[in-house]
């Protein structure tokens, strides 16, 4: 495919120079190279002549980015439902004959298990129905929250959270990177414990066992092995639920600095200990497969813990979280973003989250040079049973 020029005759100086900027404009347009450009690593489908970026994870399955303006009328398949999970954009359903369903959250972020549950079942009803029915999801990239929630539904079909994560890498990228955000794989690997699938003849439906609230007392967080900083800010949040809303906010409970940890400070001075329950229980009761658990606080560990650089900060007064939580580190208190991290309160064991590079979101080149070789957060948490707050 090559430039072709009119023979009009000749055109000169600037009229020239704007009619061949124009040839080359359309041209590139045209071609792929602009939009492999933009989807990078996602694999792309041809579609009546259209370069799409989407792609079938199985048959009935597809992931792709945010529907373009001017090829809706290729999506208009009167057999698809269109999954929207954006909550930046939206366009009007009738493009997609009014089957268009929204399970909006934050990118590069995690959805509340209760919008994984009903995404679950919206898919699984529409796939049901009719055979020939195709289930299409889609964020704004196609990538991470498109394959956080495509991978939640293989694991409600059956599939493990690694067998599932695997299969949407080798579907939807070419270098079988699909869901890179640690925080979304870890929350494919917490859907997976909420269900259990029933044995036998004809086997029911799927079991989702939504965890219970879970309360926990946020007692201190601590950055191990720093270089190159000797304090960085943090910001904790969590999702707060809103009538009638599928969308759950953040919203901000603390906003703290660690600082450099010096040996023989006054929060140091005395052993801390804390009992962790394994499984969440009633007020006060225990379980009978599981004996209590004896946490001991980083702080008692003065010979490992003098040897590198700390960054820490305990809250004289617990800040309690409960859910859908987010941690983010900053270099300054307004912007320069670090990394962060997501977790829900009911997966907490032993009382100590600890998230290594590794574990964290978004770590740009400004959040790798601050980390030595042994880098680590850890995040301390009080007793799950809050009778027991009161005994330490």
């Amino acid at each position: 495919m090559g430039l072709e020029f009119t023979k009009a005759g000749p055109i000169k100086g600037a009229n020239a120079t704007l009619l061949l900027q124009h040839k080359m404009l359309s041209y590139l347009s045209a071609s792929s190279f602009i939009r492999n450009l933009v989807s990078k690593k996602r694999r792309r489908m041809l579609v009546g002549g259209y370069d799409l970026d989407m792609s079938y994870i199985t048959d009935r399955l597809l992931a792709m980015s945010f529907p373009a303006e001017r090829m809706r009328a290729m999506y208009r398949n009167p057999l698809w439902q269109v999954y929207n999970l954006c909550i930046e954009e939206d366009y009007d359903p009738s493009h997609f004959h009014g089957r268009v369903e929204k399970f909006p959250f934050d990118d590069n972020h995690v959805p509340h298990f209760e919008m994984m549950k009903s995404f679950c079942e919206s898919v699984h009803s529409w796939l049901s129905d009719d055979p020939k029915n195709i289930a299409v999801v889609h964020c704004m990239a196609g990538k991470g929250r498109t394959g956080l929630m495509v991978c939640a539904y293989l694991v409600y079909t059956g599939m493990s959270a690694e067998e599932a994560l695997q299969l949407y890498a080798q579907k939807r990228t070419t270098n079988n990177e699909g869901v890179s955000i640690p925080s979304q794989r870890r929350y494919v690997g917490y859907w997976e414990k909420l269900l259990s699938f029933p044995r036998g003849i004809g086997n029911g439906p799927v079991d989702v066992h939504l965890p219970q609230p879970c309360s926990r007392e946020l007692r201190r967080i601590r950055l191990y092995d720093t270089v190159n900083t000797n304090s960085v800010f943090f910001v904790v949040s969590e999702l707060q639920e809103i009538p009638d809303q599928m969308n759950r906010p953040p919203v901000e409970v603390a906003k703290r600095c660690c600082r450099q940890f010096k040996k023989g400070s006054e929060a140091n001075c005395s052993p801390r200990y804390f009992l962790s329950y394994v499984e969440g229980d009633e007020e006060g009761a225990t379980p009978e497969s599981e004996e209590p658990r004896v946490v001991v606080q980083m702080d008692t560990e003065s010979p490992i813990l003098y040897q590198k650089n700390c960054l820490d900060y305990r809250f004289n007064k617990p800040v309690e979280v409960k859910g859908d939580v987010r941690v983010i580190f900053y270099q300054k208190m307004i912007g320069g973003r670090l990394f962060y991290a997501c977790f829900n309160t009911a997966f907490i064991k032993s009382s100590l989250l600890q998230f290594t590079i590794r574990d964290l979101d978004k770590v740009g080149s400004a959040g790798r040079s601050i980390c030595g070789p042994a880098f680590c957060v850890e995040l301390l948490f009080g007793p799950a049973n809050r009778s027991l707050s009161s005994a330490f």
